[in-house]
């Protein structure tokens, strides 16, 4: 099995590069909510979205929720999205091309059902309460394809494949990249197990990997909320047209670095608005 590693030296900096045009040339993406008290991730998704050059993002919230967040919300624009017969309603809109859901979202019946509908989107970034629920329906694993990107930690990979998580946990090395490499076959989709040692894997069988170790460790990355920001900047990616692999690759590299940028007392909200001094380290 061939593992590509990601490096700076490995990114396409050109797909970064912005062209002159409309806002909607580079992509509008919606970042789905969870409830009062439950927008936080999302709005971080949506920020970090925004941040690495979607054109537009909404944020996609119940009622309840609609006050809260917009009191926090001044770029990223809001729209009420009860349910997911809503949901297919706002899909309607052509002009929104990626869509990100799971932070917060919860594990109840709207979440489900929001689940369900996105999946008919072109480009979907499943994180978190949505990967839980993808593990407990085998009609939602079903409707997966190969626009979607799931980006579980190792416990979410345990429910959802955990075959293939008892078998990452071999020893030798390439074992992990093994199990995401299947679990991407299985699923026909592009998988990121996220850790110190990320891989990504496509259902053709490309394994690429980003060592978060040595001279680019990032323990100041293990911080409530950082995997969320990583969700929003591949669906910001994808927004603006880039594929799912090299999506999730350049993420992964780009999230990485502003950490490594920003130091000790990182947070996760620090995170979106580093995007501007990496991309211009970038050359952007």
């Amino acid at each position: 099995m061939r593992i590509s590693e990601i490096t700076r030296e490995s990114l396409n900096v050109d797909l970064l590069r912005k062209e002159p045009g409309h806002k909607y040339d580079h992509g509008h993406a919606l970042v789905l909510s969870g409830g009062p008290g439950q927008t936080g991730a999302a709005r971080m998704a949506a920020r970090g979205a925004l941040r690495i050059g979607a054109g537009a993002v909404t944020l996609g919230v119940p009622p309840a929720a609609q006050l809260e967040a917009a009191m926090q919300l001044t770029a990223v624009m809001l729209q009420r999205i009860p349910d997911g017969a809503a949901l297919s309603e706002t899909l309607e809109d052509s002009r929104i091309n990626a869509l990100c859901l799971g932070p917060a979202l919860g594990l109840g019946a709207r979440a489900a059902e929001l689940v369900k509908a996105a999946l008919a989107a072109p480009h979907v970034v499943l994180d978190a309460d949505a990967i839980t629920l993808l593990s407990q329906d085998a009609d939602l694993r079903d409707a997966l394809h190969d626009g979607c990107v799931l980006t579980p930690h190792m416990g979410e990979f345990a429910r959802l494949a955990p075959d293939l998580a008892e078998a990452a946990k071999a020893e030798g090395e390439g074992a992990k990249a093994q199990a995401t490499r299947e679990a991407a076959a299985r699923f026909g989709c592009v998988i990121l197990l996220k850790g110190p040692e990320t891989i990504i894997a496509t259902p053709e069988g490309e394994v690429r990997r980003h060592h978060a170790t040595q001279d680019r460790a990032t323990p100041w990355l293990a911080t409530a909320g950082a995997g969320d920001v990583l969700a929003g900047l591949i669906t910001g990616l994808l927004a603006r047209g880039i594929a799912p692999v090299e999506a999730a690759s350049t993420a992964a590299w780009i999230h990485a670095e502003a950490a490594l940028l920003h130091g000790p007392g990182l947070i996760a909200e620090d995170l979106p608005d580093l995007m501007p001094q990496v991309l211009r380290d970038l050359g952007v």
